[in-house]
């Protein structure tokens, strides 16, 4: 069996609490952005109580894979700006397509 060293052993990511806040508030920020294309056709900045009428009759996209697709995002973001990797994320033209969007346009 081959020796295994310590730092392949130690997998803690290099990022900091500053980082990971920043992060954490644009993964939020996604969020937000692809809940609003899911799901409101008026009123996206909530300026008043919500009402029926701001609700798209038709819903397009999945909220249940958008959380996900945002999360893997934001974390290849940081691995491509601190280890230089050339990488292309490839999600598919499904129900996720507002998470790419919200990611894509912030």
């Amino acid at each position: 069996m081959p020796n295994v060293t310590q730092a392949q052993l130690d997998l803690t990511p290099d990022v900091n609490q500053a980082q990971l806040d920043l992060m954490h508030k644009y993964w939020n920020a996604t969020n937000y952005l692809t809940a609003g294309q899911i799901y409101l056709q008026d009123n996206p900045l909530l300026k008043e109580p919500l009402r029926p009428e701001h609700i798209k009759p038709r819903l397009l996209g999945h909220w249940g894979t958008s959380p996900g697709l945002s999360f893997i995002y934001v974390h290849l973001n940081r691995l491509i700006r601190d280890k230089d990797a050339n990488m292309i994320y490839l999600a598919g033209p499904g129900h996720g397509g507002p998470a790419i969007v919200a990611n894509v346009y912030l």
